[in-house]
């Protein structure tokens, strides 16, 4: 932590969604206290004016202290189709502008060839991602892949293969640059029943952002059905056919399962001080009208666990 200047060592912030007028929505919610705020595009990044988007969201985060921390392409960019070809353009848009942001890190989820298990992508893994990071490298920029299995199976799926660490191993294995690491997702850990705040003695170093996202796992509905009922959110308000028992669902962070207060500790103790930004969307409590309700109390709490303020030594 700076010692001499009072700013946190690890920014709390959202998530941002830049076809929702990214400028107005971060002027809007900036009073509530967020210090971060990453830039989110899916699949495409078409029709963007970088400078200009650089410059209105400069204008409206000067002298608030307020940065953005990450900007991320998310979408398949391992297969071949149209979409997936402008999801890469869309990576590449980002590593190349990054900097107009004062950012470095660039999010994404790494793909996967559709229908096939997880080994079966490490080839087309390394054909795509090995130039997308040493373009990235020459630019001191880091690529971030979020730990989200694209609500696939080990066997099967069409979006990522970052399932859990043995996927992990794999996936680094296959690109070794050190401008390549994790968007660590504690929320889709613990749906996999894995304790994320385990995992950072091991997978620190490699945390380049964090989604401010979590879980709760319901253990009585375990004991009785097991694993096979989770759904999305989104999945879960689509069925049209009567579903078992959600075993678990994603939470705003401060309302699941995870103790923030030691992952933010781990967090530290590894080196970390990037941001956590919180992923809305997700929260079958805290949604709709309630959702920048939920957003402003995992703030706070997130804060707390953080420390409220960076309180410097006395000189």
């Amino acid at each position: 932590m700076n010692q001499d200047v009072a700013v946190p060592d690890i920014r709390i912030g959202t998530i941002i969604n830049t076809r929702m007028k990214a400028a107005s929505t971060i002027e809007q919610i900036l009073p509530h206290g967020f210090e971060s705020f990453a830039l989110f595009f899916w699949q495409h990044t078409r029709q963007i004016e970088w400078e200009r988007l650089a410059d209105e969201i400069h204008r409206v985060l000067d002298g608030t202290g307020a940065a953005i921390s990450a900007i991320g392409a998310y979408g398949n960019p391992l297969e071949a189709g149209e979409i997936n070809r402008e999801t890469v353009k869309g990576i590449e848009e980002c590593i190349e502008n990054a900097h107009l942001f004062n950012c470095r890190e660039v999010t994404a989820i790494t793909g996967r060839v559709r229908g096939c298990p997880v080994p079966a992508s490490m080839d087309r893994l390394k054909e795509v991602w090995s130039p997308l990071l040493e373009g990235a490298g020459a630019k001191d920029v880091r690529i971030c892949f979020e730990g989200w299995d694209g609500e696939g199976t080990w066997l099967d799926g069409d979006l990522s293969v970052m399932h859990h660490p043995a996927a992990w191993e794999m996936v680094f294995e296959a690109l070794p640059y050190e401008n390549v690491g994790l968007e660590l997702d504690p929320g889709c850990c613990v749906i996999r029943l894995i304790d994320p705040i385990a995992l950072i003695p091991e997978w620190g170093h490699k945390v380049f952002h964090v989604h401010g996202k979590d879980a709760t796992v319901r253990w009585d509905v375990v004991r009785r059905h097991g694993t096979s009922s989770f759904v999305s959110l989104r999945d879960a308000r689509k069925a049209k056919v009567k579903t078992p028992p959600l075993f678990g669902f994603f939470r705003t962070p401060g309302f699941g399962d995870t103790d923030w207060r030691t992952l933010i500790s781990e967090l530290r103790l590894a080196g970390y001080t990037g941001a956590i930004d919180i992923e809305g969307g997700n929260d079958p409590v805290f949604n709709g009208a309630l959702e920048m309700t939920g957003q402003v109390e995992s703030l706070r709490y997130l804060k707390e666990c953080r420390g409220e303020v960076c309180v410097p030594n006395p000189a």
